[in-house]
């Protein structure tokens, strides 16, 4: 079993990435099944293979302790850690060649506190990767293009996972998608569109803390996936299969 972990900002389109990777395997004849890791999430796009809120539920946990929606899921996230055991056991009898992790809308929740790191470093896959989503409706702006590239390097970092950047939506990027597609690749020039974004004081902070990290390790080879329209998921499959299977690629 290999595991896929679908990581990025609410709204990001994680649970819709989820679900047309599961389609996508299917199609092409892989057993894949999905896990969703998000105790809050009323509807989903998908039918999970193993859901946590069948081993937690937030409005309970709410309730007993008297605690509003941010509380509620800081607490559900730390008891669904203490059941790793049950959701692996669970994901052991399923078996798929690969699950897909949809993990929690609120990613410093699940990034930030110790139960996040413990269940993805606690499952017993076989190898893992992490799918770090860059919102295209919002990347036009390369001031929202850096955070989030410094983000994706911190998400890194606190998850210990091979990561690879999709710029999900890609289709609404519109006539901007090249231009953000160069900054992954030049670094230098998304620091200048930055500049004319935000005040003196703000660049010279920004282009010294990008500078001193590299962005560019952190952003290049970012693929653009529409999970509307399907394109570039084969892109995604392979650039996965180089981490989770040494390069052997489902057959499209």
């Amino acid at each position: 079993m290999k595991d896929i972990f679908v990581l990025g900002t609410a709204g990001a389109g994680k649970s819709l990435l989820a679900s047309k990777l599961h389609e996508y395997y299917t199609t092409n004849g892989v057993f894949a099944a999905v896990l969703n890791l998000d105790p809050g999430v009323e509807t989903l796009p998908y039918t999970p293979d193993v859901d946590v809120r069948d081993h937690v539920d937030i409005v309970s946990i709410m309730r007993q302790y008297d605690l509003g929606p941010n509380g509620g899921l800081v607490m559900a996230n730390d008891m669904i850690a203490s059941r790793l055991g049950e959701i692996q056991e669970e994901t052991d009898r399923i078996n798929p060649d690969y699950l897909i992790v949809d993990t929690p809308g609120q990613i410093e929740l699940f990034a930030y506190r110790n139960s996040g790191p413990f269940l993805v470093r606690g499952t017993t896959a076989d190898a893992k990767t992490g799918l770090f989503l860059f919102d295209g409706a919002m990347m036009g702006s390369a001031s929202n293009f850096v955070s989030v590239s410094l983000l994706s390097a911190s998400i890194r970092l606190r998850l210990g996972l091979p990561c690879i950047n999709v710029l999900s939506k890609s289709d609404l990027a519109g006539p901007s998608l090249d231009e953000i597609l160069g900054w992954t690749t030049d670094a230098g020039s998304a620091l200048d569109a930055v500049s004319g974004e935000v005040d003196g004081d703000t660049y010279s902070f920004i282009s010294g803390m990008t500078g001193d990290i590299s962005l560019e390790e952190y952003s290049q080879g970012m693929i653009p996936v529409s999970s509307a329209t399907g394109e570039g998921m084969a892109d995604l499959e392979a650039a996965m299969s180089r981490i989770l299977s040494q390069g052997e690629e489902v057959e499209d």
